[in-house]
């Protein structure tokens, strides 16, 4: 049995390993902005699903998406938000662009990750797509600042709360 699926995209074909969640898109991006050994930011993950969801329930509320689906894209964004996948967002933070790799490699883990709870093999996009189903009715231009400024409001207020600390020690 081999240890890697195809996929493709308008540039061709890759070869993607099976224990991977992220798909092409990722691979893309993270040979084209391999800029440092830096990482997304745990916390900026967790925001990003959080967005993802919201978008997801609204989706939900207005009819866009079946059950089935959407209740297996629910839980890959809990188990994102968990922490579980960490290790599988790969594009560089420091990416060109407004941040359309970084959501097509959460868009792909998303997917692949319901795809395999559903029993389907990662990868079977005409199943459940990273576009039309996990980034259904959104824009990275709208997805990416949203998550980030949430990361930010959550970074702030503990850095006010050292602060704070801080304060109280001088005094």
């Amino acid at each position: 049995m081999k240890n890697y699926r195809k996929e493709s995209d308008f540039l061709g074909e890759r070869n993607i390993f099976n224990d991977t969640y992220y798909g092409i898109n990722a691979v893309r991006g993270n040979e084209n902005f391999n800029i440092n050994e830096e990482r997304i930011d745990t916390l900026l993950i967790k925001t990003f699903a959080w967005t993802k969801k919201a978008c997801l329930l609204a989706n939900i509320e207005c009819k866009s998406i079946n059950s089935e689906i959407s209740n297996a894209l629910l839980d890959a964004c809990e188990k994102i938000i968990g922490g579980d996948f960490d290790d599988q967002f790969i594009v560089n933070p420091i990416q060109g662009g407004g941040g359309t790799s970084f959501n097509m490699n959460f868009n792909e883990v998303i997917a692949n990750i319901a795809l395999e709870q559903l029993g389907l093999n990662k990868g079977a996009y005409h199943i459940i797509s990273p576009l039309t189903h996990v980034n259904m009715s959104q824009s990275t231009n709208d997805v990416f600042p949203t998550s980030i400024n949430l990361a930010l409001i959550i970074k702030i207020n503990l850095l006010l709360d050292i602060l704070h600390g801080l304060k109280a020690t001088l005094h």
